[in-house]
């Protein structure tokens, strides 16, 4: 008799386990479809987190523009390192692109 009282116990057990899994399942779904929708939106927008919040200056046609012209650094001696930061920015109307990388010359005595 203790046997079978054993095994229905363990039926009952995985009958209300699998019932709490039922239960989960709906919202488990839920949540993976918010993710999905939020990534499908973030693609669509281009990975974009925010806009741009420069002024036009120019219509009809794209410009950069770096927030220094120049920048002095002083004495350097050779062989040391400068890390120097610049923000740039397209002030015109049109898409920016570049045919070639960008490159920055550095003129001596300036």
């Amino acid at each position: 008799m203790r046997r079978t009282e054993l095994r229905y116990q363990g039926r009952m057990a995985s009958k209300s386990a699998r019932e709490r899994r039922r239960r989960w399942l709906p919202l488990a779904f839920f949540a993976a479809g918010i993710v999905l929708l939020g990534g499908v939106i973030w693609v669509a927008l281009g990975g974009r987190t925010s806009t741009s919040t420069v002024p036009i200056e120019i219509t009809g046609a794209p410009r950069l523009k770096a927030d220094q012209q120049r920048v002095d650094l002083g004495d350097i001696r050779l062989g040391r390192t400068v890390e120097v930061s610049f923000q740039l920015a397209n002030v015109g109307d049109q898409t920016l692109t570049f045919a070639e990388a960008p490159y920055i010359t550095v003129a001596e005595g300036c």
